[in-house]
């Protein structure tokens, strides 16, 4: 639906219903301006064009921490 139909059925609505439609969306903003924003961890690096894999994360884990000590248990 675009905006368009949707103001031309707001438009058909008796007054009270427009009223409530009215406060409906005032709802809605409110809410929205409430919520914060979450971020994809995966979207902030996006721009810097960087495609690792789950190979490479593994072996950047084994060179980290590959001859750290492990007590035996």
């Amino acid at each position: 639906m675009n905006e368009q139909s949707m103001v031309e059925r707001i438009r058909r609505l008796p007054p009270d219903r427009q009223q409530a439609v009215e406060q409906f969306i005032e709802d809605l903003e409110r809410h929205t301006q409430a919520e914060p924003r979450r971020h994809n961890p995966m979207g902030l690096c996006a721009d810097l064009n960087e495609h690792i894999t789950a190979e490479e994360i593994d072996e950047a884990r084994h060179e980290m921490w590959g001859n750290f000590p492990h007590d035996d248990i």
